[in-house]
């Protein structure tokens, strides 16, 4: 498994980030997490409001912090 968080790097993109790895940990599976900054990038998954969280090259969540509750 796979899961990206896509933004430039502000606050908002930085929290999804750490929400991600702390889903992460609470789930006790291997995932790769990855910081996607690269504006060709992101915008490859169609993404027009970030922050934005891709799990397997799906987007799940766009526009705001989704918790790893």
């Amino acid at each position: 498994m796979k899961i990206e968080v896509l933004g430039p790097g502000c606050q908002k993109c930085n929290q999804q980030l750490e929400e991600a790895n702390k889903a992460v940990v609470q789930s006790g599976l291997t995932v790769e997490v990855a910081k996607v900054d690269k504006i060709d990038r992101i915008m490859s998954y169609g993404v027009m409001v970030m922050p934005a969280l891709v799990v397997d090259g799906q987007v799940k969540c766009s526009g705001r912090v989704a918790n790893a509750a």
